[in-house]
């Protein structure tokens, strides 16, 4: 199974960013085989959920059941993560996966280093869900800087209307860039501030206005840094899987 799932995410169709960065954009993975049930606890069922219902079943559970972040065990050490309040559709979706031990069976992907590593899949998830898809929640405040959490997708040609996958997201690694050259990569204008950042934190300004940012990483960007550092197969797959145990904060 592993070396189908390194295969098929080696393949995916992607679109690439400006000539300047000429590395690949996160993708949503393969789905994978699912065999058994979810945990038994309060939201709905991971087997009603449908890109034409995501949205009326999670708001109301996110509101019911809200959390400020989560925090990511790894074998590298531990991610804490804010969930912006603002993004609430995917920010239940993440609470929801994780509360039912979704992510608690799956390992970080996915590593471009300089760019970011993706999280979310498995070769040995055994939780059963439909595939569904989260609408965007774009925000111009947030923006792809170091530091950020946002959900992949498939790119626009097989998905004109910007569906977030439900369960594979990443971290933004990204570099430092001049103003000149942030603004070059995004391919419009950024505000000052937008700039201000680029050019002291880093990021990746070809993502914005595509993928949706829902948090960022408050604790542990050195583990995040271990992880781009991972050896890597030929499909960007770190050869020692990197486990992922999801903690709820309050």
């Amino acid at each position: 199974m592993a070396a189908t799932l390194r295969f098929l995410s080696g393949v995916l169709p992607v679109l690439l960013l400006a000539a300047a960065c000429n590395q690949q954009q996160p993708v949503e993975e393969a789905p994978v085989v699912q065999v058994s049930a979810e945990k038994p606890t309060p939201g709905p069922a991971l087997l009603a959920l449908a890109d034409s219902n995501a949205a009326a079943l999670l708001l109301p559970y996110g509101k019911q059941y809200p959390a400020s972040g989560v925090i990511l065990h790894t074998r590298l050490g531990d991610i804490k993560v804010k969930l912006y309040d603002d993004t609430p559709i995917h920010k239940a979706n993440f609470l929801l996966l994780s509360r039912r031990g979704v992510f608690d069976e799956t390992v970080f992907n996915r590593v471009l280093k300089g760019f970011a590593v993706q999280g979310g899949a498995s070769d040995h998830r055994t939780i059963r869900m439909n595939r569904y898809r989260l609408p965007p929640e774009i925000r111009t405040e947030h923006f792809h800087r170091r530091g950020v959490l946002g959900m992949a997708r498939y790119d626009d040609e097989q998905n004109p209307g910007q569906l977030s996958s439900s369960t594979d997201f990443y971290f933004v690694q990204g570099e430092k860039l001049t103003s000149a050259q942030s603004q070059a990569i995004a391919g419009r204008p950024l505000s000052p501030e937008q700039q201000r950042v680029y050019a002291t934190v880093g990021g990746v300004p070809s993502l914005d206005g595509k993928y949706t940012v829902f948090g960022e990483v408050t604790e542990g960007m050195d583990v995040v840094d271990k992880i781009a550092n991972e050896p890597v197969d030929a499909y960007k797959w770190p050869l020692t899987d990197v486990d992922i145990r999801v903690e709820i904060l309050p």
